[in-house]
Parts: C-alpha cells; structure tokens; sequence
C-alpha cells in the first residue's frame, strides 16, 4: 500500500480509532446519533483502515474485499463510506498531511534553494504545476454528460490541476472539476495564490501546454519554449537562452513525477469514478491527495523528493552513495528502504 505500520498506527493514534469507536456507522434505519454496538461491529479500527486503504490504493472489485475481510457485500460499502469520512476528518488534522500554499518569503527561498543546486538558472523556482485527468462514469443526464466530456481525451473525465513543490510535497489541489473544463477555469483558485500569496521573484513551472494565467501573473508560471520559437540571433543570448530552457524542461519534469505518483499510488484513480456522487467522489480525491503528502513526509516515498532532497546523502547510507561501485549488491538490498515492505529470504 506504500503507508508503512508506522503510519497506520501514527493515523490510528491521532483521532482515527476514537472515531471508529465512538460514532455511530450510519444507516437508513438506526439513530445516527446514538452509541456504537462495537460488539457487534465486523471490524475493529484497524481492520477499517486497513480495508480502506486497501480500496485506495489498488483497483480490486469489491468481491476480492469481501474475501480477505470476510464481509458481505452491503458491510464492505457501509464500513468504506464510513471509514472514508473519518479519514478524511482526521488528515485534515494532521500537519503532514496538509495541503498548504507557500506561507513566507523564507519557505520559498528554502525551496528555490533546493531547485538551484540542480538547476542554477532557475533562481526563484520553487514548485511545478501540472493537471490531472481522472477517469469518470458516463452518467445519463445529458447535462452532466456534456459536463464530463474531455473532446481533447475523447472520454468522461473529472479534472483537477496540481502544484508540487520539490520536496514532494503538494501545495495546492482544485479537484473534482468537470471533465470539459480548460485548465485554466480549473486553475483560477491557484492563479489567486501566485497573485496574492507569493511573494516577487518566486514562480512555478509548467509544460508548453498549461495555460499561464492573465497579465496579472505574468511571469508567475514559466514554460519551456515552444516549438517555432524565434531564438535571438546573438549566439552568446542563444546560448544563454538554450540552457535556460534546458533546465526549465529538466525540472518541469517534477509536476510529471508528482501526478504519475498520485495514480501509481493510489489504484482506485484507475477505476472511472462515480459520477453520480459528487460529494463522494471530492472526498476520496482529498484523502487520496492528503495520503499522498503523509507517505511523502513519513515514509519518504516520492521521486521529487529523492532527487531534489538527496536522501541518499544525507541518510546513514553515505557510504553506499559514493562507493556504490565498491558496494556488493547484497549490502544494497539489506539497506534498501524499499525491503521494509517485503520479506526478503537471506541464505
């Protein structure tokens, strides 16, 4: 599932047990307010956790749940609903799982800090922008259908655009957006926070593609050059132009590591979502996005975050990081953070 045990009893601790425990599941025919039966109940915290994120983050049908919890179909969607509401009350709660815009000139100088080691001429980079597709049931409401419909993708979408700084960290999410809006109606929300809420000098970075706002953010949101671009004819600005936009490319890449982490990690974005469930369907894009950021945080899995934060290096692995020609492969795989989640047999 990629959250290590941890992190499960981190979110167990931290509100989510007390929940389970103290409210009642809610059903058409029992007081909402009353007092749990927990006697009665098939699972206890754990095993609802567990079950959830077993849901998250894989594609299987319902059928496999009922099978490795051993529930009856109407459980299974009674305790997913329930569990997935107190879930998302409690990362709402908890600082690493927080989706927050850059709060100070410091954090961003911090951040721009981390970009330049790799990439100089960025100076004052400090995130990359990119938006998210997500496939969506075909609903029987003409409406909502012409609403969902992407005729670029030529399918049922649900849109969302997202901000990743280069600590792996999501900055920003406007989610559950029909499918046929441009990203540029999506993204209003974070034209906002680049306008209000950044300080000058700061920008993020996206593709050729991704709209960059009004005149009002110019300069706010940098993209490569495109294709045809007149360059200048001066061959020292040419240069200096060329490599410019070489680094631009190289760490746009970064927004393309966090979006491909969201649906690698969390398989449930495969299956099309219900488009009958707005509600629903916002609430398992925020505890997908807000997972994303704890398992960013604590157990440190995310591709942003190994290249631009060096964890290599600053691990107790320093050895291996500077003689990894010297290093046999078995002392490799016994440090290998990776190993935590498998058992490996050693002979």
């Amino acid at each position: 599932m990629g959250i290590d045990c941890a992190t499960l009893h981190y979110i167990l601790e931290n509100g989510f047990a007390h929940q389970w425990n103290t409210r009642a599941i809610p059903r058409t025919d029992t007081d909402p307010h009353g007092h749990p039966r927990l006697v009665r109940r098939s699972l206890t915290a754990e095993g609802a956790l567990g079950l959830l994120y077993h849901y998250l983050t894989s594609a299987m049908p319902d059928t496999a749940l009922q099978q490795i919890f051993a529930l009856v179909p109407a459980t299974v969607a009674r305790y997913r609903a329930f569990a997935l509401q107190i879930l998302r009350d409690v990362l709402r709660e908890l600082p690493e799982a927080g989706i927050a815009w850059w709060s100070s000139a410091e954090e961003c100088e911090e951040d721009t800090a981390l970009v330049t080691v790799r990439h100089p001429l960025l100076e004052g980079a400090i995130g990359g922008i990119d938006g998210m597709n997500i496939l969506t049931a075909e609903s029987d409401d003409p409406e909502i259908e012409n609403a969902t419909y992407n005729g670029w993708l030529h399918g049922h979408y649900t849109s969302s655009v997202l901000v990743f700084s280069p600590r792996g960290i999501l900055k920003a999410a406007v989610y559950n957006a029909p499918g046929s809006w441009h990203d540029a109606k999506v993204a209003r929300p974070i034209y906002k926070k680049l306008r209000e809420k950044t300080p000058q000098g700061y920008f993020l970075v996206a593709d050729t593609a991704f709209p960059r706002g009004t005149r009002a953010i110019e300069g706010r949101i940098q993209a490569p050059l495109k294709s045809g671009t007149r360059l200048p004819q001066d061959p020292v600005e040419r240069d200096a132009l060329l490599m410019w936009n070489r680094q631009l490319v190289s760490y746009r890449q970064t927004a393309e590591w966090g979006v491909r982490q969201v649906r690698s990690g969390f398989g449930r974005l495969r299956v099309p979502l219900d488009v009958s469930d707005p509600v629903g369907r916002g609430d398992l894009l925020e505890v997908c996005f807000r997972s994303m950021n704890l398992r960013t945080i604590r157990v440190g899995i995310s591709e942003i975050r190994t290249v631009y934060m060096c964890l290599w290096q600053e691990s107790e692995d320093r050895d291996i990081w500077k003689n990894l020609e010297n290093v046999v492969f078995g002392e490799i795989q016994r440090r290998d953070r990776v190993a935590w989640f498998h058992h490996i047999v050693v002979e």
